[in-house]
């Protein structure tokens, strides 16, 4: 029996993103964590670790980005650079 992949994601250090690095195949969660620390992290590199079974992520299909993402380009409220803020907002 084949077990399932895993997508494994490292936060490197406290206030950083997790970031893919790799996949693994592993029977559960609890192994995969436990070999994602094991091959992911053998120098420290880590401080915190998600795994998630691939058959549960779903993507955009890159063939139709064009029509996928085009779309966004027309929605100038998206893009808030027509309003004036008062001279008292230094920052925003």
């Amino acid at each position: 029996m084949e077990q399932p992949l895993w997508e494994v994601f490292i936060r490197s250090r406290q206030g950083l993103d997790h970031k893919h690095v790799g996949s693994l195949h592993a029977a559960d969660a609890k192994m995969a964590i436990e070999s994602a620390r094991d091959v992911y992290t053998r120098r420290m590199e880590g401080v915190s670790i998600w795994v998630v079974e691939s058959k549960h992520i779903h993507a955009s299909n890159p063939e139709e980005a064009g029509s996928f993402f085009d779309p966004a380009e027309d929605k100038i409220y998206r893009h808030p650079t027509f309003y004036k803020l008062p001279d008292e907002v230094e920052y925003m």
